[in-house]
């Protein structure tokens, strides 16, 4: 049952941070048409000064695990710090191509992924150009190689265009504009269709990560989820002007918390089952709002590694 919503992990993540980024990327374009002291250049390097840090921090992340399980091999793997950096470096050029390109591109992927893992996957190990490829691609397959998951974030950056046009370029007064609609019409028929397909295509792989069918499954659980979300703040079911404190914390320290969450395996090891995990998740999840609560009151953005890489990037730009 608990695979069903699977798609909310590390899938949900990618798709959500390229949505992030397009909206980001396009509100950064207007402040370059209007500033006088930031310009392309600038937007273009505090970007990749962003990611170069984040990469850093993926790698030592993964040599600190290779190191701590004597696995020199780990430390390209495909944990989700390496998934998310790598691509946001190949999305930079992909954020001024139209629409349809990246989508075009992201089925592709999709598409060329699954010949590929089944052509490379026999030659894991082998010290050859293939057995290069495929530790290069897919170490670990467990994990969440990039040509898996990188069309996740790619579609997001187009929802994030969509939603950028819709949402903040229309000047419309009422409660829902003609622009809003056909996203929100878009998105669910996609969704409700990508779901359809994943789970009539060789039942019941669509449960099985990383298959095929799951890819599509997960693509169209994620686009109905966010049209359900999108509906409820125009309905002002959810009101994006009010402060969901819940939510911010976990959203304003989620690289720290990402990074310090690890303690939980050595903490956890061998001691949860199907019955009492549902318990202790409830505790630590009220357990961290209550640290982090105590954090922002007192350092804020001080301990966000998020905000200060978000600092130095901006002053190397400068």
């Amino acid at each position: 049952m608990t695979m069903i919503f699977e798609p909310i992990g590390a899938a949900g993540f990618l798709f959500i941070s390229g949505i992030s980024i397009a909206l980001s990327y396009r509100k950064r374009l207007v402040k370059v048409r209007i500033s006088d002291d930031y310009n392309y250049r600038m937007n273009r390097n505090s970007y990749f000064f962003r990611a170069l840090f984040i990469f850093i921090i993926a790698i030592i992340y993964n040599s600190t695990l290779a190191i701590r399980l004597s696995k020199p091999q780990m430390i390209w793997t495909w944990f989700i710090l390496l998934t998310i950096v790598i691509s946001l470096f190949i999305s930079w050029p992909l954020l001024k191509t139209p629409i349809w390109l990246r989508v075009f591109l992201g089925i592709a992927i999709i598409i060329f992924n699954q010949f590929l893992v089944i052509l490379l996957l026999p030659h894991n190990g082998e010290s050859n150009i293939y057995g290069f490829l495929y530790h290069f691609l897919y170490n670990d397959i467990t994990q969440d190689p990039i040509l898996y998951f990188f069309p996740f974030f790619l579609i997001g950056t187009v929802i994030g265009d969509m939603i950028y046009k819709a949402f903040y370029l229309e000047n419309e007064t009422q409660i829902m504009n003609s622009s809003k609609k056909k996203l929100l019409a878009t998105t669910l028929i996609f969704g409700i269709g990508f779901i359809l397909l994943g789970v009539i295509f060789k039942t019941p792989q669509f449960l099985i990560r990383s298959s095929f069918s799951w890819i599509i499954y997960s693509l169209g659980f994620d686009l109905c989820l966010l049209t359900m979300f999108l509906v409820f703040e125009e309905l002002n079911i959810l009101n994006p002007k009010k402060s969901y404190k819940f939510l911010f914390y976990y959203s304003f320290y989620s690289l720290t918390i990402y990074l310090a969450h690890n303690i939980l395996y050595f903490l956890f090891l061998n001691q949860l089952n199907v019955f009492n995990i549902w318990f202790f998740i409830d505790v630590i999840y009220i357990s961290i709002e209550v640290i982090l609560r105590a954090i922002y009151k007192k350092w804020e953005g001080s301990a966000s590694l998020k905000t200060q890489i978000g600092k130095i990037s901006l002053a190397l730009t400068i």
